[in-house]
């Protein structure tokens, strides 16, 4: 039955137009509605917006939260209530093999997935990366470009590449 979902929210739901164009409540609806039976969990009034790809049944997604546009979330990610996602974030469970210098990488391997936690309150910008096992403190900011490849803590601003810790809250 998830493969009809799948099919459902892939070749029509994903297509939608953007919550902020005209008629964008209704596409919203439709979206979430579509989506749902692909979540492993959602929360109430949750926003899945135009071109959000996601792995069924291990996203996680709490109450008043969003997947941005085209956003791409690549394996098990726990996104936490009253969370802001902008556009086109990129979010990692697994990378590469790649320690054994004497074969090829691409002969390697996948390594283990490590799940994301994101929890509540947090804002993530345009075009960020959270790379594998990475948790993201209650209340923090990810500035947009930035580059997460370790535990943010609670109530702090990070940017850059690999994210550093520019102030807190």
């Amino acid at each position: 039955m998830r493969y009809v979902f799948m099919i459902l929210y892939r070749g029509f739901g994903m297509r939608l137009p953007a919550s902020g164009s005209r008629g964008g409540r209704y596409w919203r609806v439709l979206r979430r509605r579509a989506a749902k039976p692909l979540l492993a969990s959602m929360g109430r009034d949750v926003n899945i917006e135009k071109g959000a790809m996601f792995p069924s049944g291990v996203v996680h997604v709490g109450d008043r939260s969003g997947i941005g546009i085209r956003c791409h979330l690549k394996g098990p990610v726990t996104i936490g209530s009253d969370v802001m996602m902008g556009p086109e974030v990129v979010i990692f469970t697994t990378d590469h093999a790649f320690s054994d210098v004497g074969r090829p990488m691409r002969e390697q391997g996948m390594r283990a997935v490590r799940a994301v936690t994101i929890e509540d309150d947090v804002w993530i910008g345009q075009r960020a990366m959270i790379l594998p096992g990475v948790t993201i403190g209650r209340g923090s900011v990810i500035a947009a470009g930035a580059v997460v490849v370790k535990d943010v803590p609670p109530f702090c601003v990070v940017g850059g590449n690999p994210a550093k810790i520019l102030r807190t809250r």
